[in-house]
């Protein structure tokens, strides 16, 4: 870490706060290199167009080509590759499902669509997933009173297969939110930035993390990475009832990434007092 963000017990309190405020940036900096990345090539592809090669085809190459560079310079690890896999495929079939029927669109040409859907749009989805597993090892994350894996993970599968069943039967969200609030009411995620440390209640954790992917969703939807049928006359800002969408995908996410490094790490990453 730059000196500049060195931690010092001597410095005075403002100081020490704005350490850890630097500190804290520059780790969740570092962990947003991939929905970074993703950004800066759908600008990028926006404003550039190469002959013989459509758009989605070419952010396909770019973000295959990023995943490889971010595993061969050791910025993730295999294991976290493997996860990153599963959410892209996990990330895909919602699209399909969710294009097919009538949610949004990818209205440009592309080789790699499937269904409707381009192969790089699970990348968005696999994005999250990185940077849950980047900011567990930058802060050194700790879960207390994490749910039993019995609450959980049945937990994350009634929310991921709500946004499918949403459309045949009733729409669980609020229900499955309460549910939420009551399983993750105890738990809280500890971190160190570069000194002290801090916790955070695991609900604040989820609609923050929702609320900065329904911000960047409404720069991907005004760069053309796909619309909604009310952005199709021109661009307007993303309903605000998307963010409680965002926001439960991402309570899957962390679940399922949090029970493979319980699995995988022991129960050195979670505490129960």
């Amino acid at each position: 870490m730059p000196e500049l963000l060195a931690y010092r017990e001597d410095h005075p309190k403002p100081q020490q706060w704005l350490t850890e405020l630097f500190a804290f940036a520059y780790h969740n900096a570092l962990s947003c290199i991939f929905p970074v990345y993703i950004f800066v090539m759908l600008w990028v592809s926006h404003l550039i167009h190469i002959p013989g090669l459509h758009r989605y085809d070419l952010l396909l190459i770019l973000c295959l080509g990023m995943q490889a560079i971010m595993y061969f310079t050791k910025l993730e690890t295999w294991d976290e590759v493997k996860v990153i896999t599963l959410f892209h495929l996990l990330g895909l079939g919602m699209e399909i499902f969710k294009v097919n029927h009538g949610c949004w669109t990818y209205p440009e040409q592309g080789l790699t669509k499937i269904a409707g859907v381009p192969l790089y749009s699970g990348f968005m989805y696999a994005s999250v997933a990185s940077y849950i597993c980047q900011s567990w090892r930058r802060f050194n994350l700790k879960m207390v009173n994490w749910p039993p894996v019995y609450l959980s993970l049945p937990l994350a599968i009634c929310i991921y297969l709500n946004f499918f069943t949403n459309y045949y039967i009733y729409d669980f969200r609020w229900v499955l939110t309460g549910l939420i609030l009551i399983i993750f009411f105890r738990t809280k995620a500890y971190f160190t930035n570069n000194g002290p440390q801090r916790n955070m209640p695991m609900p604040l954790a989820f609609l923050l993390i929702g609320l900065f992917i329904w911000f960047a969703e409404n720069i991907a939807t005004f760069l053309g990475a796909w619309q909604y049928a009310y952005q199709h006359n021109g661009w307007q800002v993303v309903q605000i009832q998307k963010l409680s969408s965002w926001a439960l995908l991402v309570i899957v996410s962390v679940i399922i990434v949090a029970q493979l490094k319980f699995a995988k790490d022991g129960p050195q990453s979670t505490v129960n007092p």
